[in-house]
């Protein structure tokens, strides 16, 4: 009778790392995607010869859909199976990939990319809520910073594979790379996943709440995106501007008002899992418009080409790879705040170094910037997801890890746009001109700076508001009672 109790609870355990391994696919192939692109840009930009604002929308349109749907995507995995939502979610990510790699010009490419968001959204939730849901408590910081290994995995592997496929095949099939992967997770899932959902009260899909958010963050990128090309005192990007503020704060008022609302405003009550949110916004603002201008640079500017430009980024995601996990079992020893804290100070000295760069930089004047920024990466992504996580009950998680993605989606939308204002401030004249390189490292220059002062208030939003947090689980709190 022992042995068997003891075969019963050893198959447990194992099918608990391969259900980590199924959802780590996903976050792969998101992962994946993200870098393989952002290596790629210039090639696109060439074939289908469009300007960088038209680039940016490649980028910025799947960051938004995600962004937008990804609080539905939580509330769908919550009620009708976080399993099933990631299958589904997995499903579309694969179909929208193949049409991206088949696209004939930029406007069918970007339609692609944003319905490729909105199966990463639905798929995304559901893998940090199945980890939530299958981890004890205290083994849940350690999943977390495994998960973000295998992510760190696609981020380390995906520049080289996207600068190869780019450059000695064609762009389109670093979206093609996407349909075997997401077949074998489609596989993997179904075996490996057990259903769970939150059976402790009603779900509903909030529309009006989805209308407004996404009506108000598409309006407010569309103007910092298009302000240099209008004039930022033009009437479209004041209108623009203004829609972005009424439907924000509609969709704050709405979410305040219904019975069952996407966002539920309620988390925010808890100052760690606000805390943790704020940071990731923060990181993300900072960070995904470097990721996207230090691509152009590193090609148009030090003409690296795209199998070097992914060999350039390899010292830092090595790093994340390497440093990720152990980050995620210190936070569970002595909270995720002070690494946050000095996870986002290292990242504010990166950009600072990346700003030190110019026409007549190498790589060995690129790869402490490199450094600093793999270990700040590291003690910033994992604690502030186990943060978050660890601050709201299990029947919440997917909508608690719907909201952090959002936020890091958001904020990664939003610091492409920034950083595209803030460079495009300084270019005025066409590429083909001699003084562009002078006039675009002016730009990326201030963009660095720009970003270095959000990571920095970053770390200061972080000190102040996480704490370590021990959230009692219903079992725990059945068995007090």
């Amino acid at each position: 009778m022992k042995a068997r109790m003891l075969e019963i609870a050893l198959a447990k355990e194992n099918r608990k790392w391969w259900t980590l391994l199924a959802v780590s696919f996903g976050l792969f192939m998101i992962m994946l995607d993200n870098t393989v692109v952002n290596v790629a840009l210039p090639s696109i930009a060439a074939s289908f010869h469009v300007k960088t604002s038209e680039l940016e929308w490649v980028v910025v349109g799947y960051a938004l859909s995600f962004a937008t749907f990804m609080l539905s995507g939580g509330k769908l995995a919550d009620r009708y199976g976080r399993r099933l939502l990631f299958i589904v979610g997995l499903v579309i990510f694969v179909g929208a990939s193949l049409a991206c790699g088949l696209a004939t010009d930029i406007n069918f490419l970007i339609a692609a990319r944003i319905v490729q968001g909105v199966g990463a959204a639905i798929m995304n939730p559901a893998t940090l809520s199945i980890i939530t849901a299958t981890f004890p408590r205290e083994q849940r910081g350690m999943a977390i910073g495994i998960w973000a290994g295998v992510s760190a995995m696609a981020l380390a592997i995906g520049p080289l594979v996207g600068g190869a496929l780019t450059e000695y095949a064609h762009w389109s099939w670093i979206f093609f790379i996407n349909v075997p992967v997401g077949i074998l997770g489609i596989l993997v899932t179904r075996w490996a996943v057990d259903e769970s959902r939150d059976t402790s009260h009603e779900q509903g899909l909030d529309v009006p709440g989805l209308v407004t958010s996404g009506l108000g963050l598409f309006a407010l990128t569309y103007g910092l995106i298009e302000a240099n090309n209008y004039g930022w005192t033009s009437a479209r990007i004041l209108t623009l501007f203004a829609l972005a503020v009424v439907f924000l704060v509609a969709f704050v008022l709405l979410e305040q008002r219904q019975r069952l609302p996407m966002l539920d405003l309620s988390l925010f009550k808890n100052r760690t899992y606000a805390g943790a949110n704020a940071a990731m916004l923060l990181v993300t603002l900072a960070m995904f418009g470097i990721f996207f201008f230090n691509s152009l640079f590193f090609q148009g500017i030090l003409g690296y080409s795209p199998v070097q430009t992914g060999a350039i980024f390899l010292p830092m995601t090595v790093l994340i790879i390497l440093v990720a996990p152990q980050a995620g079992r210190l936070s569970d020893r002595i909270g995720s705040r002070w690494l946050i804290g000095s996870g986002l100070t290292l990242l504010t000295l990166s950009l600072i170094l990346f700003a030190q760069l110019n026409q007549d930089s190498n790589f060995w004047d690129i790869l402490p910037a490199l450094l600093v920024g793999g270990f700040g990466m590291a003690l910033t992504m994992t604690p502030t997801t186990a943060a978050a996580m660890g601050s709201v009950p299990v029947d919440k998680a997917g909508v608690g890890s719907a909201v952090l993605n959002a936020f890091r989606q958001v904020g990664g939308s939003l610091g492409i746009a920034i950083m595209g204002a803030v460079v495009a401030s300084q270019v005025h004249v066409s590429q083909k001109n001699p003084a562009f390189a002078d006039q675009f490292t002016n730009g990326y220059h201030l963009g660095l700076y720009v970003a270095a002062a959000i990571a920095f208030s970053g770390a200061i939003v972080a000190t102040l508001t996480i704490r370590k947090v021990r959230h009692v689980e219903p079992a725990e709190a059945a068995v007090a009672a």
